[in-house]
């Protein structure tokens, strides 16, 4: 057998031996509620995870945190009548408490039609190896020594680094197990570690911060202390200086790291809650292009080692990839049975959000969207949450820098960029190739063609 695979198994070994309390635990309220609670249907969510974080600032050790964290949710069905409980003490007697709290709230709740577990045909029946397990737990030398290199690599990027926020290192494991009395039983389980620098710089009285991170599974796909620090350290010293200019209408672009929030707010538009209240801008847009022609977005829950795989979602519904936007065309939404029964439509296995959001690239890179747009603004950075969700209207404080000639020309900050949203969606000029997969939304630098900057 390889070594690679001598690791996986072992790794296997680490999330079955975790998990097997945690089944015990489940199956001992699922039979409280139905045998002894009187319970029709009942789906149970327990879960341990373990995680530590340290900062260091300026040279020196400012905080260290471990925590240890597990829990125990329970919903129980007396037809179409429903009670949820939790609890974070796993012995038999609080679990055996926890049913009976479920089961006396759902006697005194209304009935609901749309309510109950998922269909249980739609139950996963596979469960892929998505290679999320990779625990690190380094010891506070360990941690110490990459949050100190990475933070002095930062503030020596140049003379103007005056100050430091910090750099922080965490690492993050977690195991759950959720079931239900359709008979089904599917275990979760991932690692999250994280390395993150943020410096202050000045030049007069010019004062300004930015920072850098790095997010895996798997800490050897981290970036290093020195790649994290240099870039924080220079993503800085380039802010020094900013200005605002004057209010116009200009192209803009969106770095990927800020360019996710757009892919939120159409995730957040199309999702069954703000559907079935009939609270969003894009209310019966399915099957209605709602962006350009070469735009797709697609859901892809079992990518190797990405944030956001699974194989199922918080109701057991089994996760599959699947076009949201296609050629520019809305396909589908995003629901739970809850809000899917209010619609009148199914499932899409997206109780608790979406898994992996992906845009399609186009072929340029940042520069290259610069070189393209000519004259404009790259935003890095926002502020604040003006959004209205009904109307579509968009509204939110920036910085970033002014483009003339497809070069950066000077910083800016202190502006409020402005539109709507639907406006915005058809205004997609072009998606970069430089893709953010550091979060559960995949995106390059988006180019849109027209928005309203607001400044002097």
């Amino acid at each position: 057998m390889s070594a690679a695979k001598d690791m996986q198994q072992n790794l296997q070994s680490d999330v079955s031996e975790i998990s097997a309390p945690l089944l015990d635990v489940v199956e001992q309220a699922m039979h409280d509620a139905v045998s002894r609670g009187g319970a029709s249907s009942a789906e149970v969510d327990a879960s341990l995870s373990q995680g530590s974080s340290m900062t260091v600032r300026l040279g020196e050790i400012e905080t260290v945190e471990h925590n240890r964290d597990k829990s125990l949710s329970l919903t129980v069905y007396f037809g179409k009548k429903s009670g949820s409980a939790s609890t974070s003490d796993m012995s038999a007697e609080a679990i055996k408490n926890t049913v009976d709290a479920a089961c006396s709230i759902a006697r005194l709740t209304a009935e609901d039609e749309c309510g109950g577990l998922a269909d249980a045909e739609q139950m996963a029946t596979e469960f892929p190896d998505l290679d999320l397990w990779y625990p690190w737990n380094p010891d506070s030398d360990a941690a110490r020594d990459i949050a100190q290199e990475c933070e002095e690599v930062a503030r020596n990027t140049g003379d103007a680094i005056s100050n430091s926020e910090g750099a922080t290192v965490s690492s993050h494991e977690g195991v759950g197990v959720y079931a239900n009395t359709h008979g089904f039983c599917g275990t979760r389980y991932g690692t999250r570690h994280s390395l993150s620098c943020s410096v202050i710089a000045s030049n007069g009285e010019s004062m300004e911060r930015d920072y850098w991170y790095s997010i895996a599974r798997d800490r050897t796909d981290l970036q290093t202390a020195a790649e994290v620090g240099r870039i924080a350290g220079q993503r800085t010293l380039n802010r020094l200086g900013s200005r605002k200019i004057t209010t116009c209408q200009t192209p803009v672009i969106y770095e990927a790291q800020v360019a996710s929030s757009l892919l939120s707010h159409l995730i957040s538009a199309i999702s069954g809650g703000s559907l079935y209240r009939k609270s969003s801008f894009l209310l019966d847009h399915k099957g209605k292009k709602i962006f350009p022609d070469h735009i797709n977005i697609s859901e892809q829950p079992h990518l190797l080692k990405a944030i956001g795989s699974a194989a199922f979602d918080n109701e057991g519904v089994a996760t599959r990839q699947r076009s949201i936007v296609r050629n520019g065309v809305l396909m589908d939404y995003v629901l739970d049975s809850f809000s899917a029964r209010k619609l009148g439509m199914q499932t899409t296995g997206n109780a608790g959000g979406v898994h992996n959001l992906v845009i399609e690239p186009g072929d340029n890179d940042l520069p290259a969207l610069m070189k393209r747009m000519g004259k404009g603004l790259l935003v890095t950075e926002l502020i604040g949450f003006g959004i209205n969700n009904v109307t579509g209207d968009y509204s939110r404080g920036a910085a970033g820098f002014w483009v003339e000639n497809g070069e950066i020309q000077y910083p800016v900050s202190e502006i409020t960029v402005a539109g709507n949203l639907r406006d915005m969606f058809r205004s997609f000029v072009e998606i970069g190739n430089d893709l953010d997969k550091r979060g559960n939304t995949i995106t390059g630098s988006i180019l849109i063609e027209q928005m309203t900057v607001a400044g002097e």
